[in-house]
């Protein structure tokens, strides 16, 4: 009798696990996915770009997975990329739940932070402050051409030694945003900063991998000895940092003379208190914001160009056919501005052949619907993990001449001439578009001619090619690599 009311109540649970895991009528078609576990181990976390497009080959651009309990829809091609981030941007602009951004920053500031007012208004409050304090502007570009000295000099100290250019690189392209938000640059030889760059550098990889996923599903993971817990230790580690930087601007600002983003928070703190009515703005939607332009302005760009001079020893010939234009079009000068680009459609085509080619941000940040929607015939309810592959589009055979090689042709026409290329989303689009793209173009042409100007790059070991294959995390690195400099003579 104990063991046939065993068995029953067993075949209950399986039926129960069952049914939470079959899809809802109308949800979009997916792979068979395995009791509590979903379809977890039928993906590769170290790369899971080649798991997505093995799927869709069987159940369309538009399919679902399921992460343990959780129902995941993945978009994948033009089409349907641009239905979701563009067409219907503000039905698909939410966030999902993910344990996570909820236990690191209780989801606030400009990432993490649901679809609503308090998101809007900081948004505007963040991109406003960044054009007054230089965002698309001159004063930007000269920050950036100060940094670019520096980046300059630290090369040219090892430059009779293979250099690994991760830490310098990130260095000076987190100093522009430091600049603006904390109102400061980080010296190469600090190594504190140093420090916390390598965390950010461990935390994007890590947020990505089997085992974050795995406390994402089930959250009484959480207090289980488990790698996941490096990623709460690295953010304390960074929210420490971050916390002296704001209390040293609480301690020393004069109110009416903002210095930098930070100030200009408080400033609004102070005048939210004034009014005496329920704000959205406070001091951990300060701290969230802090942190988010401080790891997203660092990121992407320096991830861009590393992978930009990779790609300029593995082709030494577009290295020098996009030297030629440069020099050509500085002519004498010291350096180029930022207006020059118009007149380099060769060098341009290269920096957004890096973008595309590389992919770095392959599968944006997670969106979800702020209501039940339909798309492509199919029903997804609010709230629905929304995996958005851009670098689908990217490698799609249909959009590219060549799909599958670096090659800055794929940006330029028969004569020539830059091309503008709808299917190219390397900053995603819609609502949710990466609010720093304008300054982080800057900084990627701005810093790659002055280094094309002053260096000959090679890679060390002729007889074996660099390696290509990426780092998956939230932003796609390369793998750690070293580089042969070789100062122009001519400069």
């Amino acid at each position: 009798m104990e063991l046939s009311t065993a068995l029953l109540l067993g075949i209950l649970l399986l039926a129960l696990l069952w049914k939470k895991l079959s899809r809802p009528k109308d949800f979009p078609p997916g792979p068979l996915a395995l009791p509590v576990l979903g379809n977890i181990l039928q993906l590769d976390f170290s790369n899971p770009l080649k798991n997505l497009r093995e799927f869709s080959k069987v159940y369309g651009p538009v399919y679902s997975i399921y992460l343990g309990f959780t129902p995941a829809v993945v978009i994948r091609e033009f089409k349907d990329l641009k239905e979701v981030l563009v067409n219907k941007g503000i039905d698909f602009a939410d966030r999902p739940k993910n344990r996570t951004l909820e236990a690191i920053c209780d989801n606030r500031g400009l990432v993490g932070a649901p679809y609503g007012r308090a998101w809007k208004e900081h948004r505007r409050f963040t991109l406003s402050t960044l054009r007054n304090f230089g965002l698309g502007k001159k004063s930007m570009e000269e920050r950036i051409h100060e940094e670019s000295v520096y980046l300059i000099d630290e090369f040219r100290k090892n430059q009779d030694t293979l250099v690994d250019p991760h830490f310098v690189i990130e260095n000076a392209v987190s100093n522009i945003i430091c600049s603006t938000v904390f109102g400061r640059r980080y010296g190469y030889d600090d190594t504190t900063f140093r420090d916390i760059l390598n965390v950010i550098h461990e935390h994007m990889k890590m947020v990505t991998g089997f085992w974050c996923q795995l406390y994402n599903a089930f959250g009484f993971v959480k207090h289980l000895p488990l790698p996941h817990q490096k990623i709460f230790r690295n953010f304390k580690t960074v929210y420490a940092f971050l916390g002296k930087v704001v209390e040293e601007h609480r301690r020393t600002r004069v109110p009416g003379e903002a210095r930098d983003y930070i100030d200009c928070y408080l400033e609004e703190l102070d005048m939210e208190h004034e009014d005496g009515h329920k704000s959205n703005f406070d001091a951990e939607n300060l701290f969230t914001c802090v942190a988010d332009l401080f790891i997203a302005g660092t990121e992407t760009t320096s991830t861009s160009l590393e992978w930009g001079l990779l790609y300029m020893m593995t082709y030494p010939n577009i290295q020098e056919k996009c030297r030629e234009e440069i020099d050509k079009i500085r002519g004498d000068r010291d350096h180029l501005d930022y207006d020059d680009r118009v007149k380099m459609p060769y060098t341009q085509a290269v920096l957004q052949e890096i973008h595309r080619f590389a992919s770095v941000v392959s599968l944006g940040i997670a969106h979800a619907p702020i209501k039940d929607v339909q798309l492509n015939g199919y029903s997804i309810p609010k709230g629905t993990l929304i995996i958005t592959d851009l670098s689908s589009t990217h490698y799609d055979e249909k959009y590219w001449k060549y799909p599958n090689e670096f090659n800055p042709e794929n940006f330029l026409n028969e004569d020539g001439e830059l091309v503008k290329v709808e299917y190219f989303l390397p900053f995603s689009a819609g609502p949710r578009v990466c609010p720093g793209e304008n300054l982080a173009r800057m900084e990627l042409f701005l810093f790659f001619t002055t280094l094309m100007r002053h260096f000959e790059f090679h890679w060390p070991d002729p007889k074996s090619p660099p390696d290509i294959t990426p780092v998956f995390g939230i932003t796609q690195k390369p793998k750690p690599f070293k580089m042969r400099l070789v100062p122009r003579t001519s400069n």
